[in-house]
């Protein structure tokens, strides 16, 4: 039996199509930022930078596709990549041979030293400045109860095949 949809009131869709735009935006003005100062894109940069994180910059591939919620395939091209630049190295798990480990290297940490206060500032410029801390204060809790919603959507599907990151 068809439900009836739940469609968007008008400031729901003011805002849906907000979203829309500045983050189709955003993430044209972040990945030629970083294009231009590091010849990376913004994932990349991501990828880099949540091993940088972590205190041994380690992480199995399964893990770092979990966290940048990305399939498996598109991790193993990325770091693949990175691997060939001389920014990541990729070698066999010692505590389960089936795993894979992505660690940052010497010269991955000093991409991101030399790279990251250009990306801040830039972030800072198009996200922080436009907004008052108030409004940073919202827009944290916005992100927090979104993740929260998301998390919980994903965590109730019966095939968790169907999470991109869990993908082959």
């Amino acid at each position: 039996m068809p439900t009836t949809p739940r469609w968007l009131n008008a400031e729901e869709r003011r805002a849906w199509l907000a979203y829309v735009e500045f983050s189709t935006h955003l993430s044209d003005h972040l990945n030629r930022q970083l294009r231009r100062d590091a010849g990376l894109t913004h994932a990349d940069y991501t990828l880099l930078a949540h091993l940088s994180s972590l205190s041994d910059q380690t992480l199995t591939m399964s893990e770092l596709a979990e966290r940048l919620k990305i399939t498996r395939s598109r991790l193993t091209h990325a770091v693949t990549r990175l691997q060939q630049a001389g920014y990541v190295d990729r070698c066999d798990d010692p505590a389960n041979r089936r795993n894979q480990l992505a660690s940052l290297t010497e010269e991955g940490r000093q991409l991101l030293e030399r790279v990251a206060p250009g990306h801040v500032e830039t972030v800072r410029q198009v996200i922080f400045d436009a907004l008052t801390p108030d409004q940073v204060r919202q827009f944290a809790e916005i992100g927090e109860a979104i993740n929260t919603a998301l998390q919980r959507v994903d965590a109730g599907q019966d095939d968790q095949e169907t999470l991109p990151w869990r993908r082959r």
